[in-house]
């Protein structure tokens, strides 16, 4: 939930204000609007059936299954570090008065005696006017001040059958230029910029640039942000993408942050303690004003929206 809607100004989203997006940028000419997904959402607001977090009720079975796998991964490897998931019913999941719009939210605090400040995923599902849909599915896992250790991010956004974008990284918390061990250890020693390498090597595969420059300057130099076109392939070609190519560096990925980051053990002095902290803090909250603040009431309503992006930045302040 971390860069979700600035990307998809053109999509016409309900009541979605242009002020709250910023339009697309790439590496080569814009696309024309794509056709969305055909919904699979019953647009009866009286169909409410609760829906869990793990479902992911409305993306392809690849797409699926790799979300699945991923925080199934996270889990079972943090799981002595992790608390339960206490959300209330309403938060996990959560839809707007016409049915539109629906998401759920999945989040599980570290014990005070790890590394782990919490883990939070999601997955939101947007009817259209046009008939279809966009879909989002997102994994962030944050780390504590005690350890300086980068954090980990996947989004997956799909507006059509033939159009994907991909954000995956490990966010830095200290300033590479400042500190170059740093960018050895988590960049460089691990490699982490051949799974990019790799994506880019399919025809179907080009950069992805955020108009949002926040969002830009947040990120890795390894950065995953890529957009996978396959209009005019053959049916099932995104399918396939995902699951013989972003899901195999995805795991990968998420392996490089397990062993590295949230498991390994870094040294962290009192006064930088304080510095992350601050750091952490005023990332998570920009996330918020420049993400969600926005484009969620128009999306939910005022009411759901306090009370999702209040669960929110409780744990981003927590």
């Amino acid at each position: 939930m971390a860069v979700v809607f600035r990307h998809f100004p053109n999509s016409p989203l309900p009541l979605l204000p242009s002020s709250s997006l910023c339009p697309l940028s790439s590496s080569s000419s814009p696309s024309p609007r794509p056709q969305f997904f055909a919904s699979s959402l019953s647009s009866s607001p009286m169909e409410k059936t609760p829906k869990k977090f793990m479902d992911f009720p409305f993306v392809t079975a690849p797409h699926r299954n790799l979300m699945i796998d991923l925080v199934s991964t996270v889990e079972n490897r943090l799981q002595s570090q992790l608390k339960p998931c206490t959300l209330p019913p309403d938060v996990q999941h959560y839809y707007n008065q016409s049915g539109t719009s629906q998401g759920s939210l999945h989040i599980r605090s570290g014990h005070s005696s790890s590394q782990v400040d919490f883990i939070l995923g999601s997955w939101l599902h947007c009817e259209l006017p046009t008939g279809g849909a966009l879909n989002i599915t997102s994994l962030s896992a944050y780390l504590n001040s005690s350890t300086d250790a980068p954090n980990f991010l996947i989004e997956l956004i799909q507006s059509s059958p033939t159009s994907l974008v991909l954000i995956l990284d490990l966010p830095p918390r200290k300033d590479l230029v400042l500190y170059p061990e740093y960018l050895q250890t988590f960049y460089e020693n691990t490699h982490l910029d051949s799974l990019r390498q790799r994506l880019e090597k399919r025809p179907e595969v080009r950069p992805f640039y955020s108009s949002a420059l926040y969002i830009r300057c947040v990120t890795s130099p390894t950065a995953i942000m890529i957009r996978v076109d396959t209009e005019g392939a053959e049916p099932g070609r995104m399918e396939e993408i995902v699951k013989d190519h972003v899901d195999p560096v995805a795991k990968e990925a998420i392996a490089t942050w397990l062993d590295q980051c949230a498991c390994g053990e870094r040294k962290v002095e009192e006064e930088e303690k304080a510095y992350l902290e601050k750091r952490d803090g005023l990332i998570k909250n920009k996330t918020i004003e420049i993400d969600l603040g926005s484009s969620f009431p128009r999306l939910f309503g005022p009411d759901i929206a306090n009370r999702i992006l209040g669960v929110i930045r409780e744990v981003y302040n927590g």
